[in-house]
């Protein structure tokens, strides 16, 4: 149980985020007996309600959400701790109800589940009700800017009123119970660790697949694209995850700082190559289990010159270090696609010879660290087949580290638990620096400037596919192929 005085006010509390998940991750915290007996929270939002009414809307919100996780005690206890603080973000002097709400003793922090163009006037309005000392947090969602100078833009925002060491930028694939076991996979396994480099990698894929579509958010993704949305953030920072170097300890700094000096390693995809390293595509009409889906350009609320926004990315990335010279990286990212998976495929090298009949090119042992749907790690190894008839043949066997199973049936924490426990604690290891944002931005502007000059185009792929044929050429003119669910 944390034992600090924390106080959570939480902007935008009748929105989608903190009814899916901000809420649900508090009420399992509380559950869990991690969260400090003194915590309170503020729901803050813009709509007239009376504590009463929003407490009883949540309650019925998180019995839907909760299912079987609900229970009637764990409520009683925990919406207690709700307060609802209606507040017109854009009126100064309503900010005054947060200060008389507040208690002197207690760390505050602020998360902003809110659009990014709102955290400077709230953040104002926060340091002239006298909200912000030299203890209060503040916690920021996606997206940190759309390029590298308006990334800045908001840092900068933030930063006349939070240091550094008091910022929390969200990425959620971060607070994933697979993810943070790279750390513990790579860095506590000698034989994993021994054998992480060029010299026994033939390659690396990362691929985040998603069913759905834009879910009514056209508004927001056609000025975005995908790779706005998924590349510069989750993707990259899983290659990071994947690829940098050990940190001295695991601790924030030295975290963020190897994942920093990976991001600047990672070669351009620009003019010169962007042609043959990017694929860019938008997903038209097709099936999703069984049911027939529109395309992109036939959602509701389309515009007919949206033909140029991306559903759909793959690029071949290449790091310029020692360790990983040589070694493309595969990433993959789209909407509307055949199932919803996210997972990290690492392909061993073959042998250098072949002393088995039957030892071909499908024969490379496969790390595959599964994020979602159901997390976990495998290892693709080949075994003698158990058969009186073949003197020496081989056969593909697989051992499975199911992370529900390890767990004895028990549930996995959702992400935002363990980013809203991190938190409460203080400790930013979880979390974007700015320095990470920055670099990511730089390397990601670069790719978009040279898909707009050299004219790569969106290529159409039917909803319910793994993406356009020329993602299938981008891998298989190297010799290998997508590694399927």
């Amino acid at each position: 149980m944390s034992s600090s005085k924390i106080d959570l006010v939480l902007f935008g509390a009748r929105g989608d985020l903190s009814r899916r998940k901000l809420f649900p991750a508090l009420f399992q915290l509380d559950k869990a007996d991690l969260l400090s007996s003194s915590t309170r929270i503020a729901a803050v939002a813009r709509q007239k309600l009376d504590s009463a009414t929003f407490i009883e809307q949540m309650g019925e919100t998180l019995k839907t959400n909760l299912g079987d996780d609900w229970t009637d005690e764990v409520w009683s206890r925990f919406k207690k701790r709700i307060d609802y603080i209606c507040i017109e973000f854009s009126e100064k002097e309503q900010f005054n109800a947060l200060k008389e709400w507040s208690n002197k003793d207690h760390t505050l922090i602020f998360y902003m589940a809110t659009p990014p163009s709102m955290f400077g006037i709230i953040c104002q309005y926060l340091d002239e009700a006298n909200c912000i000392d030299s203890s209060a947090r503040i916690v920021l969602e996606k997206p940190i800017g759309h390029d590298l100078e308006s990334s800045k833009v908001v840092n900068d925002t933030v930063g006349k009123y939070f240091p550094e060491t008091s910022i929390y930028r969200i990425d959620h694939y971060l607070g994933k119970e697979t993810v943070q076991n790279l750390l513990a996979l790579r860095f506590a396994n000698r034989i994993i660790h021994s054998q992480w480099d060029n010299s026994c990698i033939d390659h690396i894929q990362i691929t985040a697949a998603e069913t759905v579509g834009i879910e009514g958010r056209w508004t927001y993704y056609d000025g975005v694209g995908q790779l706005r949305d998924m590349v510069q953030n989750h993707l990259l920072q899983l290659l990071c995850m994947v690829a940098m170097e050990p940190p001295n300890k695991v601790e924030a700094d030295e975290i963020r700082a190897e994942k920093v000096k990976l991001l600047k390693a990672m070669t351009p995809i620009n003019h010169s190559n962007v042609n043959n390293q990017a694929v860019r595509g938008q997903y038209a009409a097709g099936t999703i289990a069984k049911q027939p889906v529109v395309g992109y350009m036939e959602e509701e609320g389309s515009a007919a010159d949206s033909s140029s926004t991306e559903t759909f990315v793959a690029l071949k990335v290449f790091v310029d270090n020692w360790r990983w010279a040589g070694v493309p990286f595969y990433l993959r990212t789209g909407k509307r696609m055949k199932d919803k998976v996210t997972q990290i495929v690492i392909t061993y090298k073959d042998n250098p010879h072949a002393i088995f009949s039957d030892d071909d090119s499908e024969a490379n042992n496969r790390l595959v660290i599964r994020l979602q749907p159901n997390e976990g790690i495998q290892l693709e190894m080949l075994s003698k087949k158990q058969s009186m008839k073949e003197r020496s043949s081989l056969e593909k066997r697989t051992l499975n580290l199911d992370f529900q199973e390890a767990n004895e049936g028990g549930r996995i924490p959702d992400a935002y638990e363990r980013l809203l426990l991190e938190v409460l604690n203080g400790d930013q290891w979880l979390f974007v620096s700015r320095d990470e944002i920055e670099a990511s931005w730089d390397w990601c502007d670069n790719l978009l400037e040279a898909c707009s000059d050299n004219n790569v185009t969106t290529e159409s792929y039917s909803a319910g596919s793994w993406g356009p044929s020329k993602s299938k050429s981008l891998i298989e003119n190297d010799g290998r192929s997508w590694y399927l669910v």
